[in-house]
């Protein structure tokens, strides 16, 4: 059987292992590609399209699938904008694409402020309570592996992420452009990306779907990897 060639973008803090389950669950479906953004250099946080651009130049294949989530998702839809003819499905979990109030850069400014200040650890005790809903977070193993994957990105990839986060383009208007089979996933208690944020992308993009994951956070493929396992292998097969 031919495997579908699939690159799967992580987000903000996150090491490939956030798509740890995909992978070993869709390997037989699929040619796996998860960038690692401890490989690339920091350069490429200056921009949108460079962070993309170095995401695209990981998948040798010249056709693909392509899954992100959070930034992952954002960085998928700026890949949108140069190689649409290179993607063959798309699938956006958690994420949004406005852009950031004065407001919420703010807060991103004061998280990156206290990195600064030598408070990593406390920076990412704060990410927890947006990443992993509250009746989640007494799951210990659950919330070690999230601990561990965010230690593993580091305090200066970290803030170059929030940093492109702060000056994110509202995307909101190339949505309809999207032709390729699409679907969009998000936890019902996604508290770092809502759901009504999925709900606009998914009414945006021509015959996208929506697909919500109950009893859920940010993290879909970390919180619920079986339930997102059989939406990413049913949408690798359409």
């Amino acid at each position: 059987m031919t495997r579908t060639p699939l690159l799967l973008v992580p987000g903000v803090l996150c090491s490939p292992r956030l798509f740890a389950a995909q992978v070993a669950a869709l390997s037989n479906q699929a040619e796996i590609v998860v960038p690692d953004w401890r490989t690339a250099p920091l350069s490429i946080w200056d921009s949108w399209e460079s962070a993309a651009r170095w995401v695209v130049d990981q998948m040798p294949a010249e056709k693909f699938a392509l899954a992100g989530l959070s930034l992952g998702g954002m960085l998928a839809v700026e890949i949108m904008q140069f190689a649409a003819d290179r993607v063959t499905k798309l699938a956006l979990l958690d994420t949004g694409m406005r852009s950031q109030s004065e407001a919420e850069r703010a807060i991103r400014r004061a998280r990156i402020r206290l990195a600064n200040e030598g408070h990593f650890e406390l920076v990412l005790g704060m990410q927890m309570t947006r990443f992993i809903p509250a009746y989640r977070l007494p799951d210990m193993p659950l919330v070690d592996e999230v601990m561990t994957m965010c230690g593993e990105i580091g305090v200066e990839i970290y803030k170059r992420q929030e940093e492109l986060a702060a000056i994110r383009t509202d995307r909101r208007p190339d949505l309809p452009r999207i032709r390729c089979p699409t679907i969009v996933v998000c936890g019902r208690d996604d508290a770092a990306t809502p759901l009504f944020l999925s709900e606009e992308i998914a009414k945006a993009i021509p015959a996208a779907a929506l697909v919500v994951i109950d009893q859920c956070g940010h993290l879909v493929t970390m919180e619920k990897p079986e339930e997102t396992n059989l939406i990413l292998k049913t949408w690798l097969d359409r």
